[in-house]
């Protein structure tokens, strides 16, 4: 089940339909309201969440979500009007899976949502990573810098764990699209760069470990 929060009644029920003639089955709702009302009865596997609502815009639902024992592990994808660096990478460090900006392509948009999918399914690593003053645990989902607690968004989260499970390897952005987000895009996307450049910042001083391959993509450690 996909819950959809939009308040324009020719997207909402344009990607409804599209995702119920797809075998997803999917519900909208037009309000915030209304959607707190069908949280309580029943929770969805996925959540599509617009930003601009009336009552409650899309941040405020997100973050109640994300600090709610019950809710905090459900996929939540945004999918608003709000579509600069700015907003992706607010949504991003609120907790959001994945942002997709309006105006999308239905079919990007359906590949994204089965990626979230899967991956909302799939078991933990139980290895740990120690490189340098980093220390991450794929099982319990833990990251520290110098033994401090760093708090990271699940795909920075992800990124962060592929690149040491392949240290010295070199990923392309269409590579990292691919095995992170879970679908190919043939156009420009900043998606990748934001996060890369936010990983960084959350990491401090083991930021420079993701190196920049010129002209090819990152990784972490190997030669140079």
């Amino acid at each position: 089940m996909v819950y959809f929060v939009e308040d324009d009644d020719s997207i909402r029920e344009l990607v409804t339909y599209t995702l119920n003639s797809q075998g997803m089955e999917a519900e909208g709702f037009a309000r915030p309201s209304e959607f707190w009302e069908a949280m309580s009865k029943k929770q969805p596997d996925l959540i599509l969440l617009d930003i601009m609502l009336p009552e409650e815009d899309g941040m405020s639902i997100l973050k109640k979500l994300r600090t709610s024992a019950a809710t905090k592990k459900l996929p939540v994808m945004m999918l608003t009007a709000k579509n600069s660096e700015y907003d992706t990478v607010l949504g991003l460090d609120s907790g959001a899976d994945d942002y997709i900006a309006k105006p999308f392509r239905m079919m990007e948009l359906l590949s994204r949502i089965r990626a979230l999918l899967r991956r909302a399914q799939e078991k933990p690593s139980y290895e740990e990573y120690r490189e340098g003053d980093l220390y991450v645990c794929p099982s319990k989902h833990i990251v520290t810098v110098c033994a401090q607690p760093v708090t990271l968004t699940l795909k920075e989260f992800e990124l962060l764990c592929l690149f040491l499970q392949n240290k010295g390897s070199v990923f392309t952005r269409a590579q990292l699209l691919d095995h992170i987000w879970g679908y190919s895009f043939d156009g420009e996307s900043r998606t990748v760069d934001v996060h890369i450049r936010t990983l960084r910042q959350k990491l401090g001083s083991c930021g420079a470990m993701i190196e920049t391959v010129r002209g090819i993509g990152y990784k972490i450690g190997g030669n140079s």
